[in-house]
């Protein structure tokens, strides 16, 4: 009989390599939808509190528990009011989008002296005017916006700076809302509304530095194996001399950015104590602000940064909102 050959699945995802850490605690947020409504936000920021469940009635047409009541695990957003420290606007080049003109508040909080140097001239400078002069010229324009971590309840000071790019309408009708919300706070009522999807960009949980067998889920070799027994069985030929990148090695494991399209906003609220089960949030306490209420989970530990954004692949036709009956308060503590 001739020698039959061996096969084995491949073991983990060779998606998202390198799995290096992220830069930043902050996602970096690489595409911006088209929205037909507007000019408005395109995203907004919240910190990630915790997660409970709902008890909801199923309204998607042709579901096998349409019309029925079911359970849906959800994770709660904090979202504090965001103040709108800068407007930037961008020009087209040949080398891609580059800064064109830049506006500040004249009287910004004394929160972001933590994190930068206040321009000496605040707003007073003449980048409206320049604005105005030369909107032919500008190819988007984005809000430069400071979450409130005071607000949260996440044991911070230090605020983060995150653009937030103005979709809709033209550039005039942008630069209009822009200018109009100069120095003003906005809420998460006035960028989302319940039942829409969205997407969510963060950073996963660290986990440091793993061997193969945890970071790819391959199997463990003889407890009789020289050397080791928590590696690969071989990580190459001798000829060529090189080693394949798809070899599961050890590495660096977590800490990355994820996106994750069409997550549902089940419920926005003012009133924090309505949704802080009892004993609170394990590891973040009880909700003080505006909150959202989104399906499903999100990436990253408790009091991570989250990027919320408008859908970038929204399915086709209507989107069924679930009916919620009940949202479980019931401590956390414990798990």
């Amino acid at each position: 009989m001739g020698h039959r050959k061996k096969h084995a699945p491949k073991r983990g995802s060779l998606s998202y390599l390198p799995r290096k850490r992220a830069k930043s605690l902050i996602g970096k947020v690489r595409f911006w939808p088209d929205v037909d409504e507007g000019p408005k936000l395109l995203g907004f920021v919240g910190y990630k509190a915790g997660m409970t469940h709902v008890i909801a009635v199923d309204n998607k047409k042709g579901s096998i528990t349409y019309g029925k009541e079911v359970s849906m695990p959800a994770t709660l957003i904090e979202t504090p009011p965001t103040i709108v420290f800068g407007i930037r606007a961008y020009s087209r080049t040949n080398e891609g989008l580059k800064t064109f003109a830049e506006a500040w508040m004249e009287k910004p909080p004394k929160d972001i002296g933590r994190l930068i140097t206040i321009p000496k001239e605040g707003g007073k400078n003449n980048s409206i005017e320049k604005f105005q002069k030369s909107l032919d010229e500008i190819e988007e324009i984005r809000l430069i916006i400071m979450p409130q971590p005071r607000l949260a309840n996440i044991g911070r000071k230090k605020p983060e700076l995150i653009e937030i790019k103005i979709g809709g309408g033209d550039i005039k009708e942008q630069f209009g809302y822009a200018k109009e919300s100069l120095g003003k706070e906005i809420k998460l009522t006035n960028v989302f509304k319940e039942g829409e999807l969205v997407d969510t960009i963060a950073i996963t949980k660290g986990k440091g530095i793993q061997g193969p067998v945890k970071r790819w889920g391959i199997k463990r070799l003889p407890h009789k194996s020289r050397k080791t027994v928590r590696g690969v069985g071989s990580i190459g030929p001798w000829n060529p001399g090189t080693v394949m990148y798809s070899v599961p090695r050890a590495g660096q494991m977590g800490f990355h950015q994820r996106t994750e399209y069409n997550k549902q906003i089940l419920k926005i609220g003012d009133d924090g104590s309505e949704i802080t089960p009892k004993g609170t949030f394990p590891h973040y306490g009880i909700i003080n602000t505006q909150y959202a209420l989104l399906k499903g989970s999100v990436v990253g530990p408790t009091k991570r940064l989250v990027i919320i954004r408008h859908p970038a692949r929204a399915p086709s036709g209507e989107i069924a909102i679930p009916k919620i009956e009940h949202i479980d308060l019931e401590s956390k503590q414990g798990d």
